[in-house]
């Protein structure tokens, strides 16, 4: 069963496997990654990035450090190269922070681990150099918070080139998809010609609304994709062995009832408010060709719930069939003969 929810969870994230043989993604070539750094085509074209492509490894790594956390944030760094106009992610590991429910605070004592771990690395022949940071946003979707934007310019200026990824564990378990999001930040003084930020519609809590707005205009999202190859499957194995285990023992429902429970409200007042602009319109006259565009995301937002409460009761239904009863013992017909 393992094996098989294995497959499942690789083909929801659409993982694909490059060649066996040549395992190119994870070939560095330490003369080329200066080359690259040297040159810097991505100073001329704040564009310039186009996607990542992140290892099965180190997608598995940065899912269950996000749903450690709980509903804390959490941090962490990538390492990987850089190919053309994409990020190669091949590694990620944890960072030592302080998370709070809105914000994840980096110590020294995290630039010190972060410092002795890309060192112990070096010195066992594994060169590729950081390549971006991680962190979660527990609940309320995948984007740049204004001090994530901060952070992200900060280090696009002193450590470029440099990558944003956002994971929200909450919608991950209810999805059963992982829920992520890469980004990058625009200079200084630049507007991008058709505004910034994620180009997929999202639902964003009521209470974010605000922060996400005002900054959405600064950075631009890139393609996310997946690859495993043979270097990794023995320990993509070993980890999906404590993975599986961890997401068999737990229904989505429960384990995500206070997410559920917050989405709820949220959704209350959004219709409330759609409510209002519906009746406002009528006063005034139609808008946009007689369609309310806020009650449509209403719409949109309260058939996701709906399918993400479906899956959550399916996938209890299902490990009810499979394992109630198991070890029980079948009770015991005692025949006794006619006296």
């Amino acid at each position: 069963m393992s094996k098989t929810l294995q497959r499942v969870w690789e083909l929801e994230n659409v993982i694909k496997l490059v060649d066996p043989h040549r395992d190119a993604l994870y070939a560095y070539d330490e003369a080329e990654q200066k080359a690259i750094a040297n040159e810097r085509p991505w100073k001329a074209d704040p564009h310039y990035f186009k996607g990542v492509r992140i290892s099965a490894v180190a997608l598995l790594k940065m899912v269950m450090h996000a749903r450690s956390g709980g509903s804390m944030e959490v941090m962490g760094m990538m390492q990987g190269k850089i190919q053309g106009e994409t990020f190669i992610v091949t590694d990620a590991f944890r960072l030592p922070v302080e998370g709070t429910e809105t914000r994840v605070n980096a110590t020294d004592e995290a630039t010190e681990y972060m410092s002795q771990y890309i060192q112990l690395c070096r010195d066992s022949g594994r060169m590729e150099n950081v390549v971006g940071w991680y962190h979660s946003h527990p609940g309320y979707g995948c984007w740049l918070s204004g001090i994530d934007v901060q952070t992200q310019m900060t280090q696009q200026s002193f450590q470029d080139p440099f990558l944003a990824i956002v994971i929200d564990p909450d919608r991950t378990i209810s999805a059963g998809k992982v829920e992520i999001g890469a980004f990058r930040t625009f200079p200084d003084n630049y507007k991008p010609p058709g505004g910034g930020g994620g180009d997929e519609y999202q639902t964003i809590p009521l209470n974010k609304i605000e922060d996400f707005g005002a900054h959405a205009s600064q950075y631009y999202s890139v393609e996310v994709s997946h690859f495993k190859s043979s270097l990794d499957s023995h320990l993509l194995e070993l980890l999906w062995n404590k993975y599986w285990v961890s997401t068999l023992s737990q229904s989505p429902l429960f384990t995500n009832r206070e997410y559920g429970s917050k989405q709820m409200l949220d959704l209350s007042q959004k219709i409330k408010n759609a409510e209002k602009s519906i009746q406002a319109n009528s006063r005034g006259g139609p808008r946009n060709g007689g369609r309310d565009t806020q009650l449509d995301k209403v719409v949109r937002e309260s058939s996701k719930i709906a399918n993400e409460e479906v899956t959550g009761l399916l996938a209890g239904e299902v490990k009810a069939k499979l394992f109630n009863g198991v070890g029980a013992t079948a009770p015991v017909q005692v025949q006794t003969s006619p006296s």
